[in-house]
């Protein structure tokens, strides 16, 4: 566990020593061993924000610091922190500082700090995450997808299910399961799926894709917690896993109805693995 925890403390280290630089999420991810996929999952559960708001939290407190230490000026300042134009940055100033960067400089401004990330994981105690290796065939999806960008994905996906559910009978297939695949640096596809056969049409404005064959670990859960055992999985789990590694990009959320008799539907979080 300690060495994936320097790994992962080694990636804030490059985005600390390059702000002032373009930032490359494939290449912050790289320091970590880790695809952008997973690394912007982790860095959420780890640090409770995106790693692109800790890079602009951490490029605003080092913009508003050279702005009251120097003469430096705001288009200068901009342009050093990532910014094309004196406006864009002085909105994203005013958002984070709550004042103008001109008023960076007047004496007792309010100025906020964010501080440099150091991971560290303490275990307080025992807590039950139950889960199971399994190993699947390939198996291929039908549905519907769209991409989202890892900075509001959280916000935006639930609001593609509402639009989804409001569909109502016309929805072309029942979501059995939530995917997100292919991540390219901060974006990625979710689908909302069913499983496909070949002999089945493919309903109309709905895709398929095949998903490998392989290790799983599967983790059992419910709508209420699906987000906390998210959370888990990747704060609390991951960091203690042995004899395995992440496989593949993607990972998936499934739906099933209640058995007879029941009320509650069965819901779980299958996490692709490979042995180390």
């Amino acid at each position: 566990m300690q060495g994936w925890i320097e790994g992962f403390q080694k990636s804030v280290d490059y985005i600390e020593q390059n702000l002032t630089e373009p930032l490359d999420m494939e290449r912050i991810a790289g320091q970590a061993g880790l695809s952008p996929f997973y690394y912007q999952r982790i860095f959420g559960a780890l640090c409770g924000m995106t790693a692109g708001e800790y890079i602009r939290a951490r490029r605003m407190t080092l913009a508003a610091q050279e702005l009251a230490a120097s003469d430096s000026r705001v288009i200068d300042v901009a342009v050093r922190y990532g910014y094309d134009s004196p406006d864009s940055f002085a909105k994203a100033f005013q958002r984070f500082h709550g004042i103008a960067p001109s008023q960076a400089r007047e004496a007792g401004a309010p100025l906020k700090s964010f501080a440099p990330l150091h991971i560290k994981i303490t275990l307080e105690g025992g807590s039950m995450l139950d889960y199971q290796i399994i190993e699947k065939a390939p198996f291929t999806i039908v549905g519907v997808k769209r991409p989202f960008h890892s900075d509001t994905s959280y916000q935006e996906i639930p609001k593609f299910w509402d639009e989804w559910l409001a569909q109502g009978e016309k929805r072309p297939v029942m979501g059995t399961f939530g995917v997100c695949i292919d991540m390219k640096g901060k974006d990625f596809d979710y689908w909302i799926a069913d499983l496909y056969f070949p002999w089945e049409d493919i309903p109309a404005g709905c895709g398929t894709r095949v998903i490998p064959g392989g290790l799983w670990a599967q983790f059992p859960c419910t709508i209420a917690t699906l987000q906390d055992t998210n959370t888990r999985i990747w704060s609390e789990w991951l960091p203690a896993l042995q004899g395995y590694t992440l496989a593949g990009d993607y990972d998936i959320e499934v739906y099933l109805p209640p058995e007879k008799g029941g009320e509650e539907m069965a819901v779980y979080i299958w996490v692709p693995l490979k042995k180390a």
